[in-house]
C-alpha cells in the first residue's frame, strides 16, 4: 500500500506528494492519547488540519493509520518509506512531510533525514514548530534535498530569527503585507523557493479571524 498521497489539483500540478499525521492530540486505536504536535501552542485551537475535510472519517482513519505505523514499528515504516521514495516516479518531485502533524520525536525526525538521503533526486520539505530540535539535529548537517520552514505559533517561537525561512498565519492579505510577508497561495513551493517569509491567510473561519484580533501568530 502506498504511503504517500497526491493532494488537490494545485499539489498535483507541482508534483507534490504528501504524508500526513493527525493534528495535535489524538487517540490511538488502543485508547492511548498522543500529542502529535508537542510544540504547538497558539496554533492548536485554530489549526486547519483539525477542520473541514480533515474530519472526514476516511481521512482521519488514514492519518491515524500513518501515525500508528510510525509508533508501532518505526524501523519497518522507514524501510517502507525508503522503498517508496526511491522509485523513479519520485525523481524531480517534491514530498511535503506533514500536511497535518509534526515531528513528534527525535527518532522520527532522524528517520526522515535518512529517508531524504536515500532519494537525492527528490526534494523533501516541511513546515515545523520544532525549532529547537531542528537547530540541534538538522541545521548542522542537513541533506541537500531537505528543506524546512519554521512555523510561528509554537513553544519555540523565540528561537526563530528574522532571516530564517518562516511561515505565519494572518487574518487578511493587508495584515500579511504589512508584516513584510509574501503570500504563497499560488504554489506551496513558494514556501521553500520564494521569499523567506511566507504568509497564509485564514479563509472562511470567522471565529479564528476574530480570535487573532487582527494580528498573526507572531504578533499576538
Amino acid at each position: 500500500m502506498a504511503l504517500l498521497r497526491m493532494g488537490n489539483a494545485d499539489l498535483r500540478r507541482d508534483r507534490i506528494w504528501t504524508w500526513s499525521l493527525p493534528a495535535w492530540v489524538t487517540t490511538l486505536s488502543s485508547g492511548r492519547k498522543v500529542n502529535v504536535c508537542p510544540s504547538a501552542m497558539k496554533c492548536a485551537s485554530l489549526c486547519y488540519a483539525r477542520k473541514g475535510t480533515y474530519n472526514f472519517r476516511n481521512v482521519k482513519a488514514a492519518h491515524l493509520r500513518n501515525l500508528e505505523c510510525v509508533l508501532d514499528d518505526i524501523v519497518a515504516w522507514e524501510k517502507a518509506m525508503t522503498d517508496e521514495v526511491t522509485h523513479r516516479k519520485f525523481d524531480g518531485a517534491h514530498v511535503r512531510i506533514h500536511d497535518g502533524g509534526d515531528f513528534l520525536s527525535e527518532q522520527y525526525l532522524l528517520a526522515w533525514l535518512r529517508v531524504a538521503r536515500s532519494a537525492p533526486l527528490t526534494t523533501f520539505y516541511c513546515y515545523t514548530k520544532e525549532v529547537e530540535m531542528f537547530r540541534r539535529l538538522v541545521e548542522p548537517d542537513a541533506p541537500g534535498n531537505f528543506r524546512w520552514v519554521y512555523s510561528w505559533g509554537g513553544r519555540w517561537d523565540h528561537l526563530i530569527l528574522d532571516d530564517d525561512r518562516q511561515a505565519d498565519v494572518f487574518p487578511s492579505h493587508e495584515a500579511l503585507e504589512a508584516a513584510g510577508f509574501h503570500d504563497q497561495q499560488d504554489s506551496d513551493l513558494l514556501a521553500i523557493y520564494g521569499h523567506h517569509k511566507v504568509g497564509i491567510v485564514i479563509n472562511n473561519h470567522r471565529g479564528a479571524i476574530a480570535a487573532m484580533e487582527g494580528s498573526s501568530f507572531a504578533g499576538t
